[in-house]
């Protein structure tokens, strides 16, 4: 279908040194020397080529080169891919290009190497810097090795993320709280910290249907959120979105468009595709419609996503909105009324309340045109 132009490219990496029990992405264990991963980055090259020839990355905003973990295949097909982008593309300063690393698998050679190939945002795969809950989440790298990966991003990179974790069994509130102060004293200006999920055939959820972990607890979680928050933004963080944290003007630029309904291009195995016009949605993933959405659902879609977001949702969308669906001010009214929603009269915005509630919130708003 005819469509806006794309402005964010999402380029997915599967391969992992080995995977971590709570994850459902689409990713593999994958050694290193197997000829799988140069076939798939040739693949991914050829794709990002032909979207070239075909106008479709024309107007690419952002870049965000995920995984799987893309520090694992090694810099010679890192070099390949950031040099078929480069030519590709306009890969310049102004252009946001992430990629993601885990410490185990990021060296001195890559950092330098990928910075001066247009990288210029390392998301680093931490998860934790207890080596009790890294065991915990099977993970591949220690405690002291996280630490030194961020102090090596840091010879090259300003900008850099780390993730972490909470609400793992056996993680108490100090070791959470230790891993946060330890991110602030190492003066990462992104932190993202999400709670963990029990995904469908996952091994995490064999071990909680066998009785081998217990199930996670929301109350902790929630605490366990809250904990981060309180620290974060005493650090000098501004929480922009419901798990990110971020100092002044380092803000994911690429998270961000996701939740404000900015179109997408996704390359390699399970990348999603979101393809739109003025009257219609569609996301794509491996080929497969995963959402066909009209422009009523595209307005309530716009307001859920929006609520993700601290700054919330304009009143011109809400207007806009109502036109096609009149329901949406007494909604959000009641969503005030719940203490989920604010409103200072010229933009809706999440409370706290509402992101720990935020099944609540989001479905409500998903609801108005189901």
């Amino acid at each position: 279908m005819p469509h806006d132009p794309y402005k964010a490219l999402y380029v997915h990496i599967p391969f992992c040194v080995s995977r971590c029990g709570y994850c459902d992405f689409a990713t593999e264990a994958c050694e290193r020397s197997s000829p799988k991963i140069d076939a798939y980055i040739e693949e991914v090259c050829l794709d990002v080529r032909r979207k070239a020839k075909e106008g479709e990355l024309a107007a690419i905003e952002t870049v965000y080169i995920g995984g799987g973990t893309p520090s694992h295949v090694g810099m010679s097909r890192l070099s390949m891919l950031l040099y078929t982008l480069s030519l590709s593309m306009r890969l310049e300063p102004d252009v946001e290009c992430s990629m993601e690393a885990n410490p185990d698998s990021l060296d001195e050679r890559m950092v330098r190497d990928i910075w001066a190939l247009g990288v210029n945002r390392l998301s680093l795969g931490v998860q934790s810097f207890d080596d009790d809950v890294l065991r915990v989440l099977g993970r591949a790298h220690s405690a002291q090795e996280a630490i030194d990966a961020v102090s090596l991003a840091k010879t090259r990179f300003g900008n850099i993320s780390i993730d972490l974790m909470c609400g793992i069994p056996g993680q108490s509130e100090e070791s959470l709280s230790a891993s946060v102060q330890l991110a602030i004293e190492l003066e990462v200006p992104h932190v993202s910290v999400y709670p963990l999920t029990i995904e469908p055939f996952t091994p995490f959820e064999r071990m909680v249907l066998h009785g081998q972990m217990p199930e996670p607890d929301e109350d902790v979680e929630a605490a366990h959120m809250q904990l981060a928050a309180r620290l974060l933004e005493s650090g000098g963080y501004h929480r922009y979105e419901v798990a990110s944290y971020a100092k002044p003007g380092f803000e994911c630029r690429h998270n961000k468009a996701y939740w404000s309904g900015v179109p997408y291009l996704g390359i390699g195995r399970g990348a999603a595709t979101m393809t739109q016009n003025s009257e219609r949605r569609m996301r794509v993933q491996d080929g497969e419609v995963t959402d066909d959405l009209d422009r009523a659902q595209m307005f309530a879609e716009d307001l859920m996503l929006g609520m993700r977001m601290s700054e919330g949702v304009s009143r011109v969308l809400v207007d806009d909105a109502s036109r096609t669906i009149p329901r949406v001010v007494p909604v959000l009214s009641e969503l005030a009324d719940q203490g989920y929603v604010t409103f200072d009269g010229e933009r809706y915005r999440p409370t706290e309340q509402g992101w720990l509630c935020g099944n609540d919130l989001y479905s409500a708003l998903l609801d108005l045109a189901p």
